[in-house]
């Protein structure tokens, strides 16, 4: 199978946690800051969180098109992403929150599920860390 790029994400971060993230293009240009800290930044568990859900909804649109689905304009995802930590070492667990209104729940299902198995973000995390897809 040949594998072709579509797309590369870069940036440079310096300071972790307590510092700056600004992207090639300058698109993005964030501060970071540790959670629960009083900081002004972001932090990448919401960074994260914001990317699966973007990318989340975008293949919960190719799974309703193959199944001929008309999706609702007020479809949302709201994405929660926990820091953990035990012992040894911190890990992180997330959950989607899927709010597909006026889907029946079979076809709401089939659209989550399908797009769990496409969105390369759900893909990234399988095996890798604890998630739960929800409908709401």
């Amino acid at each position: 199978m040949t594998k072709q790029v579509l797309y590369t994400g870069k940036t440079h971060t310096t300071g972790g946690r307590e510092g700056a993230a600004r992207s090639n293009d300058g698109r993005l240009d964030i501060q970071l800051s540790s959670p629960g800290s009083s900081g002004q930044g972001t932090n990448p568990e919401q960074l994260f969180a914001a990317g699966w859900s973007a990318c989340f909804i975008g293949a919960m649109g190719l799974v309703a098109g193959k199944l001929g689905v008309k999706l609702p304009a007020d479809l949302a995802v709201d994405t929660e992403v926990d820091l953990n930590k035990d012992d040894s070492s911190y890990f992180l667990a997330a959950r989607l929150n899927v709010s597909l209104p006026g889907l029946d729940s079979t076809t709401a299902r089939a659209v989550v599920d399908g797009a769990h198995q496409a969105c390369p973000y759900s893909k990234l995390s399988r095996g890798n860390i604890d998630v739960e897809i929800n409908l709401v």
